[in-house]
């Protein structure tokens, strides 16, 4: 099957649990053989951003679409370091505490850097990264600190890429993956239980 292929949504599919199945069975086979997290974190984001499009029931119509997907990640963790730490329920956070870089991502251009300090009401992607957990945001006029990088979007989902270490090794969160929308409410918790099993596949999939 032809790469770009894997970005079609069968007309069977009309349910967001359903759609965010198959675009993980679709997502597997891209990431088959290949462990390097850029062309991983590429191919991830453009699928899930052309697959959305292809969804018109809730993400491909004009005014309720997708208008950005992509990662921003933690530098200072490529490579990760040896984690002999005992294992803990909750992911290591505080190993860094300057930026996330902008990663691969499909949409319009958009900000570098997102600040990790605390005193600068860091926003959406920060606030995911610090916590290790996913945020989502329903009007993200009303978030405080929100950085807008599309002035047109109105909602947002991020969820938090915890790399569960080796062994006894610590978890620790390598970077976010971040999803606007045009629309207010434009994901709920369906989008999130499928985006966070997503996140799940890219971390394992890769050599970090």
């Amino acid at each position: 099957m032809p790469h770009a292929d894997a970005s079609l949504v069968p007309s069977t599919i009309i349910t967001k649990s359903r759609f965010w199945d198959h675009v993980h069975s679709q997502l597997e086979p891209l990431l088959e053989g290949q462990r390097h997290w850029v062309t991983n974190l590429a191919n991830a984001c453009s699928l899930i951003y052309n697959s959305l499009l292809a969804f018109p029931a809730y993400f491909g119509s004009n005014d309720r679409a997708v208008n950005w997907c992509g990662f921003y990640i933690l530098p200072s963790l490529f490579p990760l370091p040896r984690l002999t730490t005992p294992t803990s329920s909750q992911p290591n956070v505080s190993r860094d505490k300057g930026s996330l870089l902008l990663g691969p991502f499909c949409g319009k251009p958009a900000c570098q850097l997102i600040s990790l300090q605390a005193d600068k009401a860091p926003g959406v992607c920060a606030d995911a990264f610090i916590h290790g957990k996913t945020i989502l945001v329903r009007d993200v006029n009303s978030y405080p600190g929100h950085i807008a990088c599309d002035g047109f979007t109105n909602s947002e989902i991020v969820c938090p890429l915890i790399y569960q270490g080796q062994g006894s090794g610590e978890p620790l969160v390598v970077g976010v993956l971040d999803l606007d929308c045009l629309a207010l409410s434009g994901f709920d918790e369906d989008d999130q239980a499928g985006l966070e099993k997503i996140a799940e596949l890219i971390v394992r999939s890769c050599d970090w």
